[in-house]
């Protein structure tokens, strides 16, 4: 059992990224998108400045020198702020089950991002997964489940959400990328980001004087508030160290795989708790999907 240790973080990494997307939806039919996305950034943050508190005796890496927080904080806001805001929105609108979905076509944007603005070179292998993945993307958006009608505008609205915020947590990740060079703390290197993101979204919010609204929606909805509490420490915390125990542990194509794996855990609990009826296209072009996603890291 200890030697497939991290072959089972993997597996509990997306079983907790679509727990969170649970939380994020009840709670976003509350008090909305917007409000759910500054909230849990909030509640993320404070828990990473405990855990980088007690593993590195200090808050926040301060210490990093200004190159990395820049890359870092581009990241956060870009991935988490507008990323996540766009995934929310995806959720409330098509549900977490198709949100998730569409949140898989990340790793392409990534694959591509980093092919023209890094240069790395992209192998057949990637190139048939990045195939795959779309065709069973395409396969499950476009279902004809309902007697064949076209796909109703609030539909074609959560796909386009869904869209970009794959293409903003890819671009996140890009950028991420360049930050974390050297041997810096992932931890760390994640407190980086939710700062950023917290303190882009405080700004918006400022900006748009929806402060006081946030916290007066927050407390008008105690659930909701402990929900996002709550998911703020599966999807951020658990799901980003467990994620990152995978990676250390067992080989980076198959933990890359495994932590992928959300849109699955999604077909169940999109049944049963969302109440929602799955036919056999839905079902089978999820795994579609994720074999795609199993073969642009695998091959």
């Amino acid at each position: 059992m200890a030697s497939y240790l991290g072959e089972i973080a993997g597996i509990a990494t997306s079983l907790f990224y679509a727990l969170n997307s649970v939380f994020i939806t009840r709670a976003g039919q509350q008090v909305g998108a917007t409000v759910s996305n500054r909230t849990r950034v909030v509640f993320a943050l404070l828990y990473l400045m405990v855990i980088n508190l007690v593993f590195f005796g200090q808050i926040l890496p301060f210490s990093a020198d200004p190159q990395r927080w820049t890359w870092l904080s581009l990241s956060g806001f870009i991935g988490l702020a507008l990323g996540d805001a766009f995934l929310f929105q995806s959720y409330l609108t098509i549900g977490p089950r198709l949100g998730n979905l569409l949140l898989s076509l990340y790793p392409i944007f990534g694959a591509l991002e980093a092919w023209i603005f890094l240069g790395e070179s992209l192998r057949a292998g990637q190139i048939l997964g990045i195939l795959v993945t779309l065709a069973g993307i395409v396969w499950v958006v476009f279902e004809r489940g309902n007697g064949g009608e076209k796909m109703p505008r609030h539909m074609a609205v959560g796909v386009l959400y869904g869209v970009l915020s794959a293409i903003f947590q890819a671009t996140g990740f890009v950028f991420s990328k360049q930050g974390m060079y050297g041997t810096f703390s992932p931890f760390q290197g994640n407190a980086i980001r939710m700062l950023a993101a917290m303190f882009g979204l405080l700004l918006i919010a400022a900006f748009q004087r929806q402060v006081g609204q946030t916290v007066t929606t927050l407390r008008e909805n105690p659930s909701a508030f402990r929900m996002l509490m709550l998911a703020g420490f599966i999807g951020p915390v658990l799901g980003v160290s467990l994620s990152l125990y995978a990676v250390q542990n067992a080989e980076v194509g198959v933990a890359s795989t495994l932590t992928s794996l959300a849109p699955i855990f999604m077909l169940p609990i999109s049944h049963f708790v969302f109440k929602e009826k799955l036919n056999w296209q839905a079902i089978a072009g999820t795994l579609l999907a994720m074999a795609g996603v199993a073969i642009l890291f695998l091959l």
